[in-house]
């Protein structure tokens, strides 16, 4: 039995435009203390698993091997998706490439997090349990009422709801009773439990990631067999609805660096320059002046500006896609 470290690399992070594009996701911005977040992704996993292998896509794979060789990480293994399938399959994919005993230790490559104790407890206990025939998620305790992410309803460990993300109210509501946790997207499973469940709920997604890896070609997937794979989450397809669902209530730092916002909230942490009204200028050294404004960001590529107020940074996804529609050589 392993422990593989399965570091899912799919997602483009619309809402960190102009920094992010479709040619370099918000994972491979060397902006975090001259790392990327896939490079600290990869590196805090090292000392707990015994192997890593990357779930990523026909468009970023290189970027990806760019970043474990600058780590110094040479041993890892790589399934190459054709396009993108959603999670449910991508873990499916790394499930099919390992042996049914093995741990899955499914980690976005996104998120930011301390690699204190409290995390090494969570994991711990997350690797115990998956060996007990569990399928694992860990929850994190929030820290104000956060309106962008999903919620986990729990009683010690045991998972009584999944939530979807909640109004302000609502969030609020879920922070004061003190039994929700923010649903970090990280998992824990043995491969056969996870492809056993996964059978059993969704038929076809099984069966068509299934045919689909049998087909691949120096871990690059076949673009026709993927398209016949129904797109699905796995909260959606097995985590929502598996009766061995289990919660590791955690406490260790984790932000999902989903946003300016959490992008704000890190630079203030490490001392970065703010004005007396609470603004930022990321990208950019020229002398920048904000009148009649207060915590606002202002974000400078070569071929872009944006600038917003931190609390409206979720709102940066519908600038992303009607760029798309418009001008997409600017999400490229």
């Amino acid at each position: 039995m392993k422990v593989i470290n399965v570091i899912l690399s799919g997602g483009v992070g619309s809402r960190l435009w102009p920094l992010s594009r479709k040619s370099r996701p918000k994972q491979y911005l060397p902006i975090f203390e001259g790392e990327t977040l896939f490079q600290k992704t990869a590196k805090r996993n090292q000392s707990f698993c015994d192997e890593i292998l990357v779930v990523g896509n026909a468009d970023n794979y290189a970027l990806s091997r760019k970043d474990l060789n600058e780590a110094g990480i040479t041993a890892y293994s790589e399934i190459i998706e054709a396009c993108p399938r959603n999670t449910a399959a991508a873990i499916a994919f790394a499930a099919f490439a390992a042996q049914k005993e093995d741990i899955l230790f499914v980690t976005p490559s996104d998120h930011l997090i301390s690699s204190d104790g409290e995390y090494s407890k969570a994991l711990i206990r997350g690797i115990q349990l998956a060996k007990e025939g569990f399928i694992v998620t860990f929850g994190l305790k929030p820290t104000h009422p956060e309106t962008g992410f999903g919620y986990i309803e729990s009683d010690g460990e045991e998972v009584k709801s999944f939530r979807e993300k909640p109004d302000l109210a609502t969030a609020q509501a879920f922070l004061d009773s003190g039994n929700f946790f923010w649903n970090s997207g990280m998992f824990c499973f043995q491969a056969g439990v996870f492809l056993e469940e996964l059978e059993q709920f969704e038929p076809e997604v099984y069966a068509k990631a299934k045919e689909t890896f049998e087909k691949k070609k120096d871990g690059f997937l076949d673009l026709d067999f993927s398209l016949q794979i129904p797109s699905i989450s796995v909260d959606y397809a097995v985590m929502e609805r598996t009766k061995k669902i289990k919660v590791v209530p955690s406490s260790f730092n984790w932000t999902d660096m989903g946003s300016f916002e959490a992008i704000y909230e890190y630079y203030k942490a490490q001392n970065y320059p703010i004005d007396s009204h609470g603004n930022m200028v990321i990208g950019s050294d020229l002398t920048t002046e904000f009148v009649g404004l207060s915590h606002c960001i202002l974000i400078m590529t070569a071929d872009a500006v944006l600038v917003l107020n931190k609390d409206k940074a979720q709102d940066v996804k519908k600038v992303y896609e009607r760029l798309e529609r418009e001008k997409p050589t600017l999400v490229e």
